[in-house]
Order: C-alpha cells, then sequence, then structure tokens
C-alpha cells in the first residue's frame, strides 16, 4: 500500500471494519499479518534488530496482540524475548486473547507488572541491560488522558530510554493529533499498519514517533483507494 496518505482515527476504524465485515478477513489474520510484517520489515531495515535483549510491554488491547505476535516472530529468530505486562492476562479479550495463549503455550516468559510501581517497571526492563523495547501497550483508538497503570509503564519506559519501536502509533500519543494525551512514549522507530496516521504530520510529533515505517497487513487495496 502507499505510505503517501495519512488516516485519521475514524478511517483507521473504518478500514478495519470493512476488511473483516465486506472482505471477509479474519481479525486474527490481519494481527499476524501485523505482527509478522513488523519483524520482517525490522530485519530487512538492518540497524534495530540485533540480539540484545528484547522487551515487549503490552497492555491489553489488539495492540498488545501485535506485540504478541512480534515476541513469537521474534523468538523464532533466535531474539531473548520477554513480554511485560501492563495489564492482567485475564484481560485479554477476542484476537488479542488468542495471540497471548499462543505465547503462553509456546513458554516465552511473561511477567505480570500490572500492579507494579515505576522502579519495578524500570527494575523489570532494565534487568538485562539496555534492551530493544517493543511498547504495545495503547493503540490508535486511545482517547482521553493516559490512565494508570499505563501511565506508569510509559513514565518508566521513557526512563531507561531503551531503543524503543512503537507498534503502529507511540502509546499516548493522540492518532489525530499528534500530541500526547497526558504522557508517551518516545520512540525511535514507530512501525505504523496500513497507512501514516494524520497526528504523525502534527509539529512535535516526530519527537515521539521517531522515523515512521508503514506495514502492509493484508488489508485490499481498494479499501484504502476508496478513502
Amino acid at each position: 500500500m502507499p505510505d503517501t496518505c495519512s488516516l485519521t482515527r475514524a478511517q483507521v476504524r473504518e478500514i478495519d471494519r470493512r476488511a473483516i465485515e465486506e472482505c471477509g478477513l479474519p481479525g486474527v489474520v490481519l494481527m499476524e499479518n501485523a505482527g509478522r510484517n513488523t519483524v520482517e520489515l525490522l530485519d530487512n531495515r538492518g540497524d534495530v534488530l540485533t540480539h540484545v535483549p528484547v522487551v515487549i510491554v503490552c497492555g491489553k488491547g489488539n495492540n498488545a496482540g501485535d506485540g504478541c505476535v512480534i515476541a513469537r516472530h521474534l523468538e523464532n529468530r533466535g531474539f531473548e524475548v520477554q513480554v511485560l505486562l501492563a495489564a492482567p492476562a485475564s484481560s485479554f479479550t477476542g484476537d488479542a486473547a488468542i495471540m497471548y495463549r499462543v505465547l503462553e503455550r509456546a513458554g516465552t516468559p511473561i511477567r505480570d507488572l500490572s500492579n507494579s510501581s515505576k522502579v519495578q517497571w524500570i527494575s523489570a526492563i532494565c534487568e538485562r541491560g539496555r534492551p530493544l523495547l517493543f511498547d504495545a501497550l495503547l493503540g490508535t483508538g486511545l482517547q482521553g488522558a493516559v490512565r494508570e497503570p499505563f501511565a506508569t509503564a510509559i513514565s518508566a519506559i521513557n526512563e531507561c530510554e531503551p531503543l524503543v519501536v512503537a507498534v503502529d502509533i507511540p502509546s499516548g500519543l493522540d492518532c489525530d493529533t499528534g500530541r500526547p494525551l497526558g504522557c508517551a512514549v518516545k520512540a525511535g522507530v514507530t512501525v505504523t499498519y496500513v497507512a501514516r496516521k494524520i497526528g504523525f504530520d502534527a509539529p512535535g510529533a516526530s519527537d515521539y514517533t521517531g522515523d515512521v515505517i508503514v506495514a502492509d497487513i493484508g488489508v485490499p487495496r481498494r479499501l484504502l483507494d476508496e478513502l
């Protein structure tokens, strides 16, 4: 898909809805494509995926499901991966719950930090040295100020200053305005899905997104063209 257009939050939702309802693409397939293609794009880039410890920080929505897929594909490539949860596993639903269960059954190290302090978050992120961190906390649907426990997780990530790859959008950044909703992850690279988000073009947004790479997730080209 072309990466010259930018989508609003409403357009992102509409494309997802039409891909699933009109075209018959299961959401879990789109999620698998998103996670797998994220890893492949970064692998081809060459300057991000190095064999340092990998930490993947997950919330509980579809963004977290993408993070679970990324964790599995990185493990398959020989990376040492640890997943940190900002919400208990019982809060996962739908496609994200499917991907979480796959990861759990695969034996990937997973830690629940949903009730942890900032100090505990920092310790968990940095315990094996400066990691490559994937931010899969909050997605494009976020509206309103970031709440706990996500605000604590975001603060810890920014204080640790790892190399951050944001999954679709830096957590806490408003999809439409490009402004932090109270707080936001500062990423070095953002792998966004289908197309850029309109907020990425706002003044100051690049301080949070870093370099933006657009990943195809298999949504039919016609849906984007019709926008």
